[in-house]
């Protein structure tokens, strides 16, 4: 899956006041092909913005997550990984080896899923799945 999603425009949508220091932030997650922990992000950011702090960092990512700008992922790795906020569900496949987090959607899991809550005397309203593997080709 590739989507760019305009952070920057989400926290407009919100409301949230948007500082230079945040674009350059909100910029980085938009343009992120991956789902980078803080770190990574204070690093990218810095590359823009060398007066960019870690703490601005967190702050900020702490901001966009509690706005529903951003959503928190934990893949196993000990880091809070992050990446803009989908308007289309989308599960992961993470690499256990390389970290690697392979974006997907199956419409015939989606039903499955659907009908299992059902069957249990739910209707779903939201889920997040994550696999956890590695890969094929370096098993050989």
């Amino acid at each position: 899956m590739n989507r760019k999603i305009d952070v920057e425009a989400l926290c407009a949508e919100k409301g949230l006041r948007i500082t230079e220091q945040r674009r350059v932030i909100a910029k980085v997650l938009s343009e992120a092909e991956d789902h980078p922990d803080v770190e990574a992000l204070h690093a990218r950011a810095s590359e823009i913005d060398s007066g960019i702090s870690i703490a601005t960092v967190y702050r900020t990512v702490r901001l966009f997550e509690d706005a529903g700008i951003l959503e928190r992922h934990d893949f196993g790795d000990g880091r809070a990984r992050y990446e803009a906020a989908a308007e289309e569900h989308h599960d992961h496949l993470i690499d256990v080896e390389t970290g690697k987090v392979v974006e997907f959607v199956d419409e015939e899991l989606e039903e499955l899923q659907r009908r299992i809550a059902e069957r249990l005397g739910y209707k779903l309203v939201d889920h997040r799945m994550e696999l956890y593997g590695v890969s094929r080709e370096r098993d050989r």
